[in-house]
């Protein structure tokens, strides 16, 4: 494992914190598909002890974001797409749904949302413009008033966040996606809830086949897998 990671203060959620590490590493792309991990090297560079990064590699085993390696260790998960294209056809009816009810609800978006996107495009921070994005569409959420639309997106979001961090790391077009929020918000304060769920909806389409679209052009051993190698979270 090449990367460096960023050293944590050891605290009773200790875990917690070095599976977000190593999760951040994975889906900032510092942890490229294929790298490999162990237990040794992510305790020395986090300066924990072994025993909170084995449960935390555990966790992003049955979580689908490590696999086991040839020999020793894990390899960070190869990106699957026929997975990845899933989850989004339900993060896309989730995203409709939730524009829907705000616009029927009149509800007004934060426009520090927005202007706080656009500065984390601009810095080029792609932790910071993840951070943005989930901010922007769990203020949709919210606003919806139905909380089982957000209890909902989040048992995938970390695979999302994955997803996004790729295309993010390739794209050019990361104004342009806050150009698109910004039209949904604008949507849903004038309570054209037809319009706010249509834009939403081709929001999330969108953001799918730019993913399969980079996926596709990528490496083929770097981003799928063999039905036998299961990405998917385990029940």
């Amino acid at each position: 494992m090449s990367s460096l990671l960023i050293k944590i203060e050891s605290t009773p959620d200790l875990v917690d914190q070095v599976y977000r590490s190593l999760l951040d590493g994975i889906s900032g792309g510092s942890l490229a598909p294929g790298s490999r991990i162990t237990q040794e090297e992510v305790a020395e560079q986090l300066a924990v002890s072994r025993q909170p990064v084995l449960l935390a590699l555990r966790l992003l085993k049955k979580d689908g974001f490590v696999l086991d390696a040839p020999g020793r260790g894990l390899l960070v998960a190869p990106l699957d797409g026929v997975w990845l294209g899933q989850v989004y056809q339900i993060r896309c009816a989730l995203d409709a749904l939730a524009a829907r009810l705000a616009a029927q609800a009149h509800a007004v978006m934060d426009p520090e949302l927005i202007h706080l996107g656009r500065l984390a495009t601009r810095s080029q921070d792609i932790k910071a413009m993840m951070a943005a994005d989930a901010a922007f569409h769990n203020a949709i959420y919210a606003a919806s008033g139905n909380p089982l639309i957000a209890q909902s997106a989040q048992l995938h979001w970390q695979h999302i966040r994955r997803a996004m961090g790729a295309v993010l790391q390739l794209t050019n077009m990361r104004e342009s996606i806050w150009d698109e929020h910004d039209s949904i918000a604008q949507a849903i304060a004038a309570g054209d809830a037809v319009r706010a769920e249509s834009m939403s909806r081709q929001h999330g389409e969108d953001a799918s086949r730019n993913l399969a679209r980079l996926l596709a052009s990528a490496q083929p051993a770097a981003v799928s897998v063999s039905t036998s190698q299961n990405l998917s979270p385990s029940p």
